[in-house]
């Protein structure tokens, strides 16, 4: 393990899934990173219960020091909307009181970075309410996956609708409409193992390392989830002020 790499701690709870893991990146090269630990819960114990207990246990257990790391990553989402603001002001408040650099990553994007192969990736995660969050990508020189589309909320019929290509699909809402997707697609569908589906921390550390060398910091003030479509009390508030 080469310590002159950037060690990255990072945290995702974008879904039911508790993530943390810690990484090292190299210059340019996602590729090339390593993934020194990693540790994932799913349980019915809530994000704000388990995630500081989780980052404790990663650095005792690694025996890393917090003037080891050189950066903190967080999922930005789209995701949970409360899993999202606790993950979000968890790591703002680490990234306050330690001095470390705030990276932020799409969940889409660290879900596409499990795929390989030639055909177009598609992200999907399950935004409740018969819609889905998704994103296309496709694979760069060195086999990172890079947007071709941008981060949307749409129903997956519509979705379905506007593929036209053999497509490899990763997220959980692939075992929500995987049945319709395939009906719909046939041979054009395929889908990632199912344990590729759970966002991972360990896939978004090392898109953060490539962050952290290109000094893309997210500002500790203004820095807010990505949630791509309104909360109900977004919604309810919208109605309220028109009918008021």
């Amino acid at each position: 393990m080469n310590s002159d790499m950037p060690l990255v701690l990072a945290v995702d709870t974008a879904s039911s899934c508790s993530s943390v893991a810690l990484t090292r990146g190299v210059a340019g090269a996602v590729a090339g990173g390593q993934v020194i630990a990693s540790l994932s819960l799913n349980s019915s114990v809530t994000h704000s219960r388990r995630l500081l207990g989780a980052i404790d246990w990663l650095l005792a257990e690694t025996g890393t020091s917090w003037q080891a790391v050189n950066g903190l990553a967080v999922s930005v989402g789209p995701g949970s909307f409360t899993g999202l603001r606790i993950g979000m002001a968890t790591v703002k408040g680490l990234a306050m009181a330690t001095g470390k650099p705030l990276l932020g990553v799409s969940t889409l994007d660290a879900l596409a970075l499990n795929c390989t192969g030639e055909r177009l990736i598609c992200a999907v995660l399950d935004a409740r309410k018969k819609e889905v969050y998704a994103c296309f990508y496709r694979l760069d020189l060195d086999g990172i996956p890079r947007r071709v589309g941008t981060i949307r909320v749409l129903s997956p019929q519509q979705l379905a609708s506007e593929i036209s290509q053999p497509v490899i699909f990763v997220g959980d809402a692939v075992m929500v409409y995987g049945d319709l997707w395939r009906e719909t697609l046939a041979d054009w569908f395929a889908s990632a193992p199912i344990p590729l589906h759970y966002p991972c921390a360990s896939a978004l550390g090392l898109l953060a390392g490539e962050m952290l060398l290109n000094k893309q910091f997210l500002d500790l003030v203004t820095a807010v989830p990505l949630y791509v479509r309104a909360s109900d009390a977004e919604l309810s508030l919208g109605v309220a002020t028109e009918q008021g």
